[in-house]
This record gives C-alpha cells, sequence and structure tokens, in this order.
C-alpha cells in the first residue's frame, strides 16, 4: 500500500493514540514463551507456545464439548480457544480471560493493524453468529447453548466488546495461529542527543525522590547518599545539595575498592507512610563482625570453597553481598520532608559471600506493579563462571531474585527455609514449588546484570544490560522465569570457557532467551580493545519529544550512546540506531572535551537516571548530565517548538504534579509524533 494511502488510517490513530499497554512475547501467567519439541496435536503451535502438551488436550477437551455443528464456526472457535497458546496471550486476553482481543477494522475510532488485512472480529461474527455454541466464550456464564445473535445487535456491537481497536490495543488475535500489531512505524532516530553538566563528582546511582518532587537522591560508590534539588529545565542552575550533609552516610560499613561498593538503594513503595528503604552493599568479613553470611560456594550448590582458591588475596567468600533496611523515621515530622536518615541499620535483609572479587552486580529495585523486592546477582566472578553458578538452580549468583520485605520470617523460618536473611518468598514466584531451585529465584542465567528500568508506560518490559565476557554487550528483557543464557551462551551465540572445572550443561538442555539488543564489542572503543555495556530507560519526558518512546542505552566507556524503538509495538522486535550526542555551550557547568586525553568526554558512564519529570540523567565520573533541548545542541527536532514547557516543580513535601502534566503532555507528543512521520520530516 502506497504511503498516501496510509495517511488517513495514520493519522486517524494517531489523533486518538493514548498510552497503552503491555506487550511482548508474554503468556498469560507472565513467563516467557517456552520451547516445545514438537507442535501442538491440537492446537498446532510449535517452537514457542504458552502451552503444554497437557494444556493442549485440555483445550481440546473444552472444544469437544461446545459440539459445534458447522465446520467453518468450528475452525473459527478452535483458533479462539488456542489462542491462549500463542505467545502473546498476556496482551491478548488483556480485556477477557475467556476469550483474546480479536483484530477489528470496523470500530469508529479504530485502525487497521499494521500487519493485517484480515477484519478477523468481523470474520467471526459473520461465520457464528446464527450457530449454537455450547459452553461458548462470548456466551453466558452457566454454559448454556447461545448464538452471537442472541447477546448482540450485530457486528458492530460484538466487536465493540470482543475487538480489539488502536485506541486501548497494541496485538490482537488475527485468527490461526496469528496476531496482528496496532501502531504506526517509530519516526526516525533523533539527530543527536545534547547535553548539560549540572554536577561535578562522581555517582554510581540516581534516583527519584518518591515524593514525586523536584529532588532526587545520589548515590557513591564510596558509601554516601546525597539528597539533591533538581533545578528546572533552562534555568541554568546545577543540581542543589551539600557534601557535607549526607542523606545517609554508610562509609564505615561499605567496602569499596574496584567493582566493590554502595551498590543500589531502593525506596519502599509505601515510603512515604512508613519511612523504610533499602540499600545494596559489600563488605568485609575480615574487617566486620555483622559481616557473616552464608558462603554462595557451599554443599547446596555441590561446591567446595577450599577449591576456589584465593582472588588477589582475598579468600573466599571474604567479600560479601548485602541488602540492609534504614528509615527515616524520627528524623523529620514525615518522611516526605526528611533530609537524613537514621544510619542505624533496622534489619540485615540479606548476606552473602561472593566466591571472587567481580560481578556481583548488586542493584535493587521494587517491582512497580507487585511491590517486591528485585536483586540482580552477578555470576560470582572469575573468566567464565568456570562453576557455572548462573545455571545451577540451587545457586544465588547469576540470578534475578525477588523476595518480600513486607513479611519478615521468625528464625525458625529462616532455618527450616535456608534463607539469606530477613525476607520471605513471593508464593507466586515461577520456582517456589519445584524442588530442584531456589525459591527466591525469578529469572538466571546472568553473567553480570548492570542497570535495569521499567518502562513507565508499560511494566511488563523490565529492560537490563548484561556485560559480555568478550564478545557481545546485551540488553535484554526480563520476564519470569526466563533464562538468559548465560554461560552456554554469549549474546546470540554458544560460549566456551577457558576453564570448566564445575558442572557443563549441554546447550539443548536449555530454553534460553536471547537479547533484545547490544552490540558487538569490535563496533566499540576499538582504541581501548574493551567495552560495557550501561543499561539506560526509555525515555517518557518531553524535553526532547523526538527522543520520546525511545530506549537509550551506552557503553561505559561513554565513546558510544545508543537508541532503539520497538517495530512494531507490541512485537518485543528492537531497532537499535548509535546517535550522536554533545554538550550545550549553555551547560551550567562547562564540559570538558576529548582534547588529548584517551578517555572520550565524559570519562565513564556508570549509570544512567530520570528525575520525577521523567528527564533523562547520565552518572558519569566526571559528574552528572542532563538531556536538554536538542537546539541548544544545534540539533533539528521539528517537534521542539510545539511541546509545552514542563509543569514548575512542587516543593518538597507537597504533592507532585509531574504526573499529571506528563499526562496532559504525552497525547501532545505522541500526536506530534505522528504528523511528524506523516509529513516525512527527515533530518
Amino acid at each position: 500500500m502506497r504511503c498516501g494511502k496510509m495517511a488517513p488510517f495514520v493519522l486517524l490513530f494517531c489523533l486518538i493514540l493514548v498510552p497503552s499497554c503491555y506487550s511482548l512475547p508474554l503468556c498469560m501467567d507472565q513467563t516467557y514463551p517456552k520451547k516445545i519439541n514438537s507442535s501442538l496435536a491440537f492446537c498446532g503451535y510449535s517452537d514457542k507456545a504458552c502451552c503444554s502438551a497437557a494444556d493442549d488436550l485440555v483445550i481440546q477437551n473444552q472444544f469437544t464439548t461446545m459440539n459445534i455443528s458447522d465446520a467453518a464456526c468450528a475452525d473459527v472457535m478452535k483458533s479462539i480457544l488456542c489462542a491462549q497458546c500463542n505467545p502473546y496471550a498476556f496482551e491478548l486476553y488483556s480485556k477477557s480471560k475467556n476469550y483474546p482481543v480479536l483484530c477489528n477494522n470496523n470500530l469508529v475510532n479504530s485502525s487497521s493493524p499494521s500487519n493485517s488485512t484480515t477484519d478477523f472480529c468481523t470474520e467471526t461474527w459473520n461465520t457464528c453468529k446464527d450457530i449454537s455454541i455450547p459452553n461458548s466464550p462470548f456466551g453466558t456464564s452457566n454454559g448454556s447453548p447461545s448464538k452471537l445473535s442472541d447477546s448482540y445487535k450485530g457486528a458492530s456491537d460484538f466487536c465493540s466488546t470482543a475487538g480489539g481497536s488502536a485506541t486501548d490495543q497494541t496485538v490482537c488475535f488475527n485468527g490461526g495461529m496469528s496476531v496482528g500489531f496496532n501502531g504506526t512505524q517509530p519516526a526516525p532516530p533523533p539527530q543527536g542527543i545534547c547535553l548539560e553538566r549540572v554536577a561535578n563528582g562522581t555517582y554510581y546511582n540516581f534516583v527519584p525522590h518518591p515524593d514525586g518532587s523536584n529532588r532526587v537522591f545520589l548515590g557513591t560508590q564510596s558509601g554516601k547518599i546525597f539528597l539533591a534539588t533538581v533545578p528546572p529545565q533552562g534555568s541554568g542552575k546545577t543540581l542543589d545539595f551539600d557534601l557535607a550533609s549526607p542523606f545517609i552516610d554508610l562509609t564505615d560499613v561499605v567496602h569499596y575498592d574496584n567493582e566493590f561498593g554502595l551498590l543500589g538503594f531502593a525506596f519502599h513503595p509505601n515510603f512515604l507512610t512508613n519511612g523504610r528503604f533499602f540499600v545494596s552493599y559489600n563488605c568485609d568479613k575480615s574487617k566486620s563482625v555483622t559481616c557473616s553470611g552464608k558462603c554462595s560456594c557451599n554443599s547446596e550448590i555441590n561446591c567446595d570453597p577450599s577449591k576456589l582458591g584465593s582472588d588477589n588475596g582475598a579468600l573466599p567468600c571474604q567479600y560479601q553481598e548485602v541488602i540492609a533496611e534504614y528509615t527515616v523515621n524520627g528524623s523529620s515530622a514525615s518522611p516526605s520532608t526528611a533530609k537524613t536518615a537514621n544510619p542505624a541499620e533496622i534489619s540485615r535483609v540479606f548476606t552473602m559471600g561472593l566466591p571472587y572479587n567481580n560481578h556481583h552486580a548488586g542493584e535493587i529495585f521494587f517491582g512497580p506493579a507487585d511491590g517486591y523486592l528485585y536483586l540482580m546477582m552477578g555470576d560470582g566472578g572469575n573468566s567464565g563462571d568456570p562453576w557455572n553458578f548462573a545455571q545451577n538452580k540451587k545457586s544465588m549468583l547469576g540470578k534475578a531474585l525477588r523476595l518480600n520485605v513486607d513479611i519478615v520470617p521468625t528464625n525458625a523460618d529462616i532455618d527450616n527455609l535456608t534463607l539469606w536473611g530477613n525476607y520471605s518468598v513471593p508464593k507466586d514466584n515461577p520456582y517456589f514449588t519445584d524442588p530442584t531451585f531456589r525459591p527466591e529465584v525469578y529469572a538466571y542465567g546472568f553473567r553480570n546484570p548492570w542497570r535495569c528500568s521499567y518502562d513507565a508506560e508499560r511494566p511488563t518490559y523490565l529492560f537490563c544490560g548484561e556485560t559480555s565476557e568478550d564478545t557481545y554487550e546485551e540488553i535484554n528483557l526480563v520476564t519470569k522465569g526466563g533464562n538468559y543464557g548465560w554461560r552456554i551462551y554469549q549474546g546470540y551465540d554458544l560460549y566456551f570457557p577457558p576453564w570448566a572445572p564445575g558442572p557443563n550443561i549441554s546447550a539443548n538442555s536449555i530454553d534460553p532467551i536471547f537479547p533484545v539488543n547490544g552490540y558487538n564489542r569490535s563496533e566499540v572503543n576499538n582504541n581501548l580493545g574493551s567495552a560495557a555495556i550501561v543499561s539506560g530507560y526509555v525515555y517518557r519526558g518531553n524535553t526532547d519529544p523526538c527522543l520520546y518512546g525511545r530506549f537509550v542505552f551506552g557503553d561505559l566507556y561513554a565513546n558510544d550512546m545508543f537508541t532503539s524503538a520497538e517495530t512494531p509495538r507490541g512485537s518485543g522486535n528492537f531497532s537499535r540506531d548509535r546517535i550522536t550526542f554533545t554538550c550545550s555551550k549553555n551547560s551550567p557547568i562547562r564540559c570538558d572535551f576529548t582534547g588529548k586525553s584517551s578517555l572520550p568526554s565524559l570519562g565513564y558512564i556508570f549509570s544512567f537516571g530520570q528525575d520525577n519529570n521523567r528527564d533523562l540523567f547520565y552518572a558519569t565520573i566526571k559528574g552528572v548530565y542532563r538531556v536538554v533541548r536538542p537546539s541548544l545542541c544545534g540539533y533539528s527536532c521539528p517537534l521542539e517548538s510545539n511541546v509545552p514547557p514542563s509543569a514548575p516543580p512542587p516543593s518538597p513535601g507537597q504533592p507532585s504534579q509531574s504526573s499529571l502534566s506528563l499526562k496532559l503532555e504525552m497525547p501532545v507528543i505522541l500526536v506530534l509524533t505522528c504528523l511528524y512521520v506523516l509529513l516525512g520530516f527527515r533530518f
């Protein structure tokens, strides 16, 4: 179809588009589709599906009880019943648990799925409207025989209920085993990213204040966390905080060296009422009596610490991974107005000895939908994960762990369940009832996951970076129960460790989830011969509208920056564009440029961050940088002049208007983006 003929459909779609949903291949239990060895006997799905052979038989029996007399209608209903096996079942059944959202081109304010020419909803109506169907997924709850025409006035009425329009769905069921994706193609990538330097100093973490105000927390690797006020865009001011007065100083308990230090912190979802927050850091067992967790190399995983040897003079499990709970209660009238925290530890949530001196990751965050605490653990170090901890189902290394910090176990529970601290295990963890797994495991097969973030608009999208051994730097979409392949795979290729005293696992025995993005090390930093990915954010701010909806990530050495767009939206398939960046001449703090230095102008990028306006920040060895309007760096963005300025940030302790302003601004940005595509703007 020619672009001119598509324009009315695309324009209509753009004008009614609102922020929607969750998609990417996911089953109804939010796990990734599983590999199946042969096609399902009844439903026919092969390769990856959301049904087992047992599920397939249940569906077949359900279909048999329907006893549909018309062959054409039977085929339609069979495909609808089998849609629960479709790799996109989670999104397809988001409106009803009885039937999938049917592709529908005839709704008012609807657009055709971009990869579909079939109006399957109308086809279903025309084929089955007058056929009596016992236990119909569209029928009454008592299971009595019914016709579609008994419950609906016509195709429009039926499809307004069963059909999916572009206003509320990204994926719809298209009959057979296919799906349609609603949405336009993404706009071309921005011409470049414009930055300003808003703070000096080196920070590892950047976390917005839970109260929605214009404040953020900055964490240093050495163990200090600072509370800073973010200046308005265009003010010419820097982050405002006092280096002499940290929010909390944990340098007396944090072991700081190379990859060790304060690795992350996270605020409880109810922080504004309970004042609780959590810190992830490393400690040295030889210097602290409280640094006394179990060794990750132990008999449960058939590992003998005496066989590990020393690592640069350190004994196995001398250094430990810790999650500790702290509070602001008692330091202020309310958690929102607290400027300092109580440095006394409230609870030791987790402590585990590390086998070697690297690859312990350590980021923590709360899930936006479930309220549980997640801990990203690396494989424990040494070249090539020699003991294969990442694939060992009983090891806590190389895993994403999911913990409940609201239900505190008794000492007896900790001993009986062999827990690693004061937490309980969510009963819906994917391996909670599997005796071959540690129940804390949410996903596994990681080498050293470095920085994770949820898409603010689609909370099933959890992006995590994965640093490679020597070839491919990864971006993964982490899902419940997923195996991300290490050390069997590095990127998309099989990996063969140089030394493997531990157990070997064949590639055929695992069902890996491959990266959605990344880059080969050979593409970046050729002069240094090294690379390390730093995962970023899906940009949802309004300062740079040409960046909106794109996932931004980069490399530790800061020579290379990338943006990525999902194409088509909801598919789980992502493009990748290398993007240039520079510093605004109006930067409050003058930016450094490479000159004669072998290092790039930003030095090293340790983390990306977002404030409550969803502006994007870079935490680097040379300071904190913020994304600003592209025109300040001479980059062209046709949408920039049409976006209203952000609302003034609220004062600390007052209710935030940022979420409201974003709700108002997002449709503007989205409409302008669609017009941008239609009008054919090019850089």
